[in-house]
């Protein structure tokens, strides 16, 4: 599966006109999101950061029900607490993210990914 980078898909709000917005990556069926935010360096949350993850989610819920939806992260874990960064935002803010959206969490020093559905 190719994968073009950026992606744009007309996306907009019920019957109101609808903008262009650039995905990261994607192609006919499969929209992709990457993010490479990581834990503060004292071990808290990066608020900030999960803003823009939840921006992100408000871009998948508006586009088309047709795609694939992938959010593409890398693993960050946190001894402080317990948890990568991708666990404690589904934990924390699972009520935003749509069902379509699978998470997808990049281990670097294993070169291997854990999916969250």
């Amino acid at each position: 599966m190719q994968l073009q980078q950026p992606y744009s898909v007309a996306i907009g709000v019920g019957g109101r006109a609808k903008k262009a917005h650039r995905f990261d990556l994607g192609n006919e069926r499969v929209l992709v999101e990457c993010k490479t935010h990581k834990w503060t360096k004292a071990g808290n949350v990066p608020s900030a950061k999960m803003t823009v993850w939840n921006e992100a989610m408000y871009y998948f819920a508006l586009a088309p029900k047709n795609f694939k939806k992938i959010f593409f992260v890398l693993r960050d874990f946190s001894d402080k607490r317990g948890c990568t960064l991708a666990e404690y935002y589904i934990a924390t803010c699972s009520h935003l993210i749509p069902e379509s959206v699978e998470i997808w969490e990049y281990d670097e020093s294993e070169e291997r990914v854990k999916i969250f559905r």
